[in-house]
Formats: C-alpha cells, sequence, structure tokens
C-alpha cells in the first residue's frame, strides 16, 4: 500500500464515523478508500441487539454531549438525529456501487449530512435518491443496481471481512496493516500515511 493511502471502514448509522467520513472527504493528503459496512451484525456478535450507546444510558447521554463538541472543534454541523441508530442498509449498498468512483467522497459526505444535520431517514430510497440526484448521477439506475442480489451479496461479504478483520466498532482506518479504531485516532492514522 502507498504510504499516502488511509483505508476507513465506516457505518453511515456511526455518530462517530460521521466526524472523519466529513473530514477525510474533505481533505486532499491521502487517498481514502472506502469501505462502507454495517455495524449490526457485529454488535451481534457480541450479543448486543442494538448500538452501545442506546444500550447504555449513561455512555448515551455522554456521547451527545461529546458529538456536540467533537462538531463545535471541526466546525462540523450537528443535529442530534431524532432516530438512533438509522437503518444504514440502503446507503450502503449504494456505496458499495460508488467504492471507486469520483462521487463516492461527495455522496457519503451527503448522506451522514442527511443523517446528523438535517435528521433524514438515510434508510429511504427518496432521501437517497435525491442525494445522488444533487450530485448528478442516475438515481433510479443506481438505486435499482444497489438492490440487485449481485450487491446485496457483496455486502454480506464486506461485514464478512469486516469480522475477519476483528473489526468491532465504526470508524477504523488501516494504513498498511495497522488498525486505527475511533474518531481521535484519525489524526494518528493520518500521520502515519503521510509520513
Amino acid at each position: 500500500m502507498p504510504a499516502s493511502e488511509i483505508t476507513c471502514w465506516f457505518d453511515f448509522a456511526s455518530n462517530y464515523s460521521y466526524l472523519s467520513v466529513l473530514r477525510l472527504a474533505r481533505q486532499k493528503d491521502v487517498i481514502v478508500q472506502w469501505k462502507p459496512f454495517l455495524l449490526g451484525p457485529i454488535f451481534q456478535a457480541q450479543g448486543w441487539d442494538n448500538s452501545p450507546f442506546v444500550l447504555q444510558k449513561d455512555k448515551g447521554d455522554y456521547v451527545w454531549k461529546d458529538m456536540a463538541r467533537e462538531c463545535a472543534k471541526y466546525g462540523l454541523p450537528w443535529r442530534q438525529p431524532s432516530a438512533f441508530p438509522r437503518r444504514s442498509l440502503l446507503a450502503a449498498r449504494v456505496a458499495l456501487l460508488g467504492e471507486h468512483q469520483p462521487w463516492m467522497a461527495e455522496f457519503c459526505a451527503r448522506v451522514m449530512l442527511a443523517n446528523f444535520e438535517h435528521d433524514e431517514d438515510i434508510g429511504s430510497p427518496e432521501v437517497i435518491a435525491a442525494i445522488l440526484i444533487g450530485i448528478g448521477l442516475d438515481a433510479a439506475a443506481l438505486l435499482t443496481a444497489a438492490q440487485s442480489d449481485d450487491n446485496k451479496a457483496r455486502l454480506r461479504a464486506r461485514n464478512d471481512e469486516a469480522q475477519a478483520l476483528h473489526l468491532f466498532g465504526a470508524p477504523t482506518f488501516f494504513v498498511g496493516t495497522e488498525m486505527y479504531w475511533g474518531n481521535d485516532r484519525l489524526a494518528d492514522a493520518l500521520a502515519l500515511a503521510t509520513g
């Protein structure tokens, strides 16, 4: 892997992924390999049926205060979603189609903003279609392709890959074989990638 490359594993429903995805989508210093996946199966493998921020009230209360602080620190918009975690399945399926396309970073940023700034349902085909149209893409064709059996199988394989890498949360970054977990480790991962 070139020194100027970082792999970003993220879930569109993940609030800390929001912080990292927006920052990575706007930077030009490294090549980002985007790896959308779903945290739900990861959590289920740990015996959880929901986000730990929901299951543990004190942690959840803390996280929403922390998100407001972190967004202020990075100059990012923030609105606590009225539903959390939101279903991110459709967004992830569309993102799989865009992984190596020039529109991927902008799509990711807009989906994150829909969820964490505009409080929109990113599981809704209408919301995802509006995002795709907004960046000049054929929403109908992409939504059809996203729901194909082949693409659904790709997302299942992606989650199998995440489990094989022992991912336990998002965002997770790789620079070569070095793994970094959490938005607060993005700076360290970028330092290694650009060093």
